[in-house]
């Protein structure tokens, strides 16, 4: 990983605390930065208060008070480039498929591996390497 990968933010949102801190144990395992938020409103203070942009959102689908869509929703009115990863237990219900699939989302399906995860990472945050110019 570069330096310059090092550098890219991560933030991880999910209501419970366990599913929280292991992704984002498993984002800082691969060099990157992450913060960490509760809830949707906890998450928008911390994008409000971070110096810098945050390349990718992680977020569960559903969620008490603000879902993930209104989240990225709401982040993305605010960082157009913001590229979002959904985890979910639930992959077939309509809220997925209207919010996520739709919209041409990434889905990490609960439970995922450490590799699971590496693979949406790169594949998100490092499209440029994966289909150089020609």
């Amino acid at each position: 990983m570069s330096r310059e990968d090092r550098r890219k933010t991560i933030l991880v949102v999910d209501d419970e605390p366990e599913i929280r801190k292991l992704v984002g144990a498993m984002v800082s395992r691969f060099g990157y930065a992450v913060l960490t938020a509760d809830s949707g409103e906890h998450a928008l203070t911390l994008y409000k208060h971070h110096n810098g942009p945050i390349e990718l959102l992680i977020t569960d689908v559903v969620a008490p008070g603000m879902s993930g869509p209104m989240l990225a929703d709401r982040l993305a009115a605010l960082q157009p480039d913001l590229k979002v990863l959904y985890i979910s237990g639930y992959d077939n219900t309509q809220v997925v498929q209207k919010y996520v699939i739709e919209r041409g989302h990434a889905l990490l399906r609960k439970p995922f591996t450490l590799e699971g995860m590496d693979k949406e990472l790169r594949s998100l945050l490092h499209m440029e390497e994966l289909n150089p110019a020609t």
